[in-house]
C-alpha cells in the first residue's frame, strides 16, 4: 500500500501479535517487524487468535513472501518436505487411492503439491481413515493438529482431509508395526506418551526443546512439568542443557551395551593392551553422536564402575592384562635386553631379531611394556629402558637448574652416547616439556623446587 509499505492480511490461528513485535515469515526465513496493526480498518497495538488482521511490516518486500506463508515468531515453526498425517479418504469418491499418489494439500491458505504415502497398506479404499507420511515437493510450516484438505492431482477435485499428527518428521519406511503402532498413537496417548515415542524414534541423535514443542503442541508450562518429571524418572536424559537437547533411555541404554561391546571386541583382539584409545573408541558410532552424549556414557559407566578410564584410554572395568607363558618369557628377554644396553639400545627391529622372537608377539609384549611405563618410546622404532631415561632426565635438569642453559655438544658429553641416540633423546625431552629449545641451546622448561618439579 502506498504510503505504508507490505501489508499482509488473514485470520490469526493462535497466539497473540504486539506492534513492535519481531517476526519471522515460514518456510522463507524472512524476517521483520510489525509496524502497524488494524483489526476490522481500526488501528490497535495487538491482535489476538481469531481475529481477521492486516499487518503493516517494518522493511518487507512485497516480493519476497508469497500467498500461503505463514507468520509467526522467530524460531517457532521448522520448515519440513514431511508431514505425519492422520488422513481420512471420503466415501463419495469412486475407487482407492494408491500408495505414493499424486496429492495437493491445502492448509491455511497454502497449497502445496507432494505423494501420499500409506505406512500399513497398499491402497486406502473410500470411506477408510488411516495414517501416513505427506512427503511435498516444497517445504511447508505447520503445527501438530492443523487440519488440512486432500485433492486430487488431476482433475482437481476434494478426495480428502484430516489433521497432523507430527509436523517434522523422519522420513519412515512402511509396515514397520513399531513406526505404524507409534504414529497411531499420537491420536490418543497421553502428551508424556508421545514425548517417549519421538524421543525413542530420534534415537542418538535425539530432539531440541524447541523441536519437541512444535512436534507436540503443548503449551509451554505443561511441557515443562512433564521434561521434569521425565527426566526424574530417568526415562528421558538430557544430554545439552546448553541447547536443550534430549534423548531417551533407551538409547542411552543401547550407547552403554555399544560401548561395553566396541571395548570387549578391543581387548579380545589387544590382550596385551591395558585400554582403547577413547578416540578410537568414538570412532566406532555414528558420526551423529555428539561429544557431550559420548563422554556423558562414559561418565555414567564409570559412575557405575562398569568401565575405568586413564588419560586417553578406556577399558572395561574387568578387563586386566594377563601374559602367556610364552609371553612372560618374551617379556623378560626384551626388558634385560634394554637394561643391558642402556641409552644405547639397538633398534626394535633388530632387538627381535638377534633376540628370535617372532615380531609381531615382540611388538604385542613390547607395547604392554610401554603402557606399563617400563619401556619408553623416543621414536619409531626407537626404545629405551625407562630408569636410564628417568636417571639421564634427573641428571639434565639439575645441570640446567644450576647452569640455566646447555649446548648440544655438553649434552652429548652428560649422556655418554653418539648423534644417533643424542638428537632423539634431546627431542624427547623437548616434547615432554622438560626443555626448550632457544637457537643452538636448551633451557629448562620446567622449574626445581623444594616440593619437587613445576612447569613454569
Amino acid at each position: 500500500m502506498k504510503g505504508f509499505g507490505t501489508v499482509i492480511t488473514g485470520t490469526l490461528i493462535s497466539g497473540r501479535i504486539r506492534v513492535g513485535d519481531p517476526v519471522m515469515i515460514y518456510p522463507s526465513h524472512v524476517t521483520s517487524k510489525v509496524r502497524g496493526i488494524q483489526v476490522h480498518n481500526q488501528s490497535v497495538n495487538e491482535a489476538e487468535a481469531g481475529m481477521r488482521t492486516a499487518i503493516n511490516f517494518q522493511g518487507l518486500e512485497k516480493a519476497s513472501v508469497s500467498r500461503g506463508e505463514v507468520v509467526s515468531s522467530p524460531g517457532a515453526l521448522i520448515p519440513t518436505y514431511m508431514l505425519d498425517v492422520s488422513t481420512h479418504f471420503l466415501a463419495s469418491n469412486k475407487k482407492p487411492i494408491k500408495n505414493r499418489a499424486r496429492i495437493r494439500l491445502h492448509a491455511g491458505t497454502n497449497e502445496v503439491l507432494g505423494n501420499l504415502i500409506l505406512l500399513d497398506r497398499e491402497e486406502l479404499f473410500p470411506g477408510e481413515t488411516a495414517v501416513a507420511q505427506i512427503r511435498f515437493d516444497s517445504p511447508v510450516a505447520l503445527v501438530k493438529d492443523d487440519r488440512f484438505v486432500l485433492r486430487s492431482y488431476s482433475p482437481l477435485r476434494t478426495i480428502g482431509g484430516g489433521h497432523i499428527l507430527n509436523p517434522i518428521p523422519q522420513k519412515h519406511k512402511r509396515f514397520k508395526s513399531e513406526v505404524v503402532d507409534g504414529v497411531k498413537g499420537i491420536i490418543d496417548h497421553t502428551p508424556a506418551e508421545i514425548i517417549l515415542f519421538h524421543l525413542n524414534e530420534s534415537g542418538y541423535t535425539g530432539l531440541s526443546y524447541p523441536e519437541l514443542k512444535i512436534m507436540t503442541n503443548i503449551p509451554e508450562k505443561q511441557i515443562q512439568n512433564m521434561m521434569q518429571v521425565l527426566l526424574s524418572q530417568r526415562s528421558v536424559i538430557l544430554t545439552d542443557r546448553e541447547t536443550q537437547i534430549y534423548i531417551h533411555q533407551n538409547s542411552f541404554e543401547k550407547l552403554k551395551q555399544e560401548t561395553a561391546q566396541n571395548l570387549n571386541h578391543y581387548h579380545k583382539a589387544n590382550p596385551l593392551k591395558t585400554g582403547m584409545p577413547k578416540e578410537e573408541l568414538k570412532s566406532k558410532f555414528s558420526s551423529f553422536l555428539s561429544p557431550k552424549l559420548f563422554n556423558l556414557v562414559l561418565g555414567q559407566m564409570i559412575k557405575d564402575k562398569e568401565i575405568v578410564q586413564d588419560e586417553v584410554t578406556v577399558r572395561l572395568a574387568i578387563h586386566a592384562v594377563a601374559l602367556g607363558i610364552d609371553q612372560k618369557q618374551i617379556k623378560e628377554e626384551i626388558v634385560n635386553a634394554y637394561k643391558e644396553n642402556g641409552l644405547t639400545p639397538p633398534y626394535f627391529k633388530e632387538l627381535s631379531k638377534s633376540l628370535g622372537i617372532d615380531s609381531q608377539s615382540a611388538k604385542d609384549v613390547l607395547m604392554h611394556l610401554v603402557d606399563e611405563g617400563l619401556i619408553i618410546k623416543v621414536k619409531e622404532d626407537l626404545y629405551f629402558i625407562a630408569d636410564a631415561v628417568k636417571d639421564l632426565q634427573d641428571r639434565l635438569v639439575d645441570f640446567l637448574g644450576s647452569h640455566g642453559e646447555m649446548t648440544t655438544p655438553q649434552f652429548k658429553d652428560m649422556a655418554g652416547v653418539s648423534r644417533k641416540y643424542l638428537i632423539p633423546l634431546i627431542e624427547y625431552f623437548d616434547s615432554q616439556n622438560v626443555t626448550i629449545r632457544i637457537g643452538d641451546i636448551r633451557k629448562l622448561r620446567m622449574k626445581p623446587s623444594n616440593s619437587g618439579i613445576k612447569k613454569l
